[in-house]
């Protein structure tokens, strides 16, 4: 019972890696908050938790959008009464689109949602993290958010941002109680990474020329090992981390 009594919120959290980091912390005691824009899914997810026996809420967010986050983070402490963890894992792709390629409508969506989300959300909660003595932010970067040539130049730009932010609050804020450090999987076994349409074939060339050295891709669960360990007490002394967890990918 490692979270046992914390409340965490996860955006993403109906699917894939977010729900399974949203289990992990439920099994480990946590109470949480689920904020995703599918609304189906969301109910769907909320109904498969409290049906095991986990206090689950849940909140349609868009987070892109500024009320949507406040409204995230007030009524979830509404419902709770607190919140301990953010976890920060919502996030699209960019069609692997290469710069001379790159489209606007694209840029500004993947750099709203990325970035801005986890700006936005952070924004919100370290003044409640800071006026109660301490709380826990996990962002979801990329291996992209360390190296150049496995994505697209905006996916790739918005997970240097993640990674940036990630640093800065832990560096701003740590002496206030605060924690941030982020997780930076390669290629993961959810729906997101295995739907993707409309490539730029060049880009697509140029980012996946390397992945004969990848060993293999991470399951969900495994992602949420690493995301429960930094929200857990056995990670009070890391901050200001980027992890990469790629298998040894870019060691290579």
């Amino acid at each position: 019972m490692r979270l046992e009594n914390k409340v965490a919120i996860i955006t993403g959290g109906a699917n894939g890696i977010g729900k399974a980091i949203a289990a992990a912390y439920a099994k480990e005691g946590a109470k949480v908050s689920l904020a995703d824009f599918n609304e189906e899914a969301l109910n769907n997810t909320v109904a498969e938790f409290n049906s095991q026996g986990f206090e689950a809420f849940g909140v349609k967010v868009d987070v892109s959008s500024e009320d949507d986050i406040q409204r995230m983070v007030d009524d979830s402490v509404g419902h709770f009464g607190r919140v301990d963890i953010l976890v920060n894992c919502t996030g699209v792709l960019d069609n692997m689109q290469a710069a001379h390629n790159v489209e606007d409508a694209i840029w500004n969506r993947v750099m709203d949602i990325n970035v801005g989300g986890v700006m936005r959300g952070s924004r919100k909660i370290i003044p409640l993290f800071t006026k109660q003595g301490g709380g826990i932010i996990v962002n979801l970067a990329s291996i992209c958010g360390i190296t150049g040539g496995r994505g697209g130049l905006t996916y790739t730009a918005a997970k240097h941002a993640v990674a940036g932010m990630t640093k800065n609050i832990a560096s701003t804020y740590g002496a206030q109680g605060v924690r941030c450090n982020a997780i930076a999987p390669a290629q993961v076994d959810t729906g997101l990474t295995q739907s993707i349409d409309n490539y730029d074939m060049f880009g697509l060339k140029q980012a996946t020329r390397g992945t004969g050295t990848m060993n293999r891709s991470a399951s969900p669960d495994e992602i949420a090992s690493i995301a429960l360990f930094l929200a857990s007490g056995e990670s009070s002394y890391i901050n200001g981390v980027v992890l990469a967890a790629d298998a040894g990918w870019s060691a290579y």
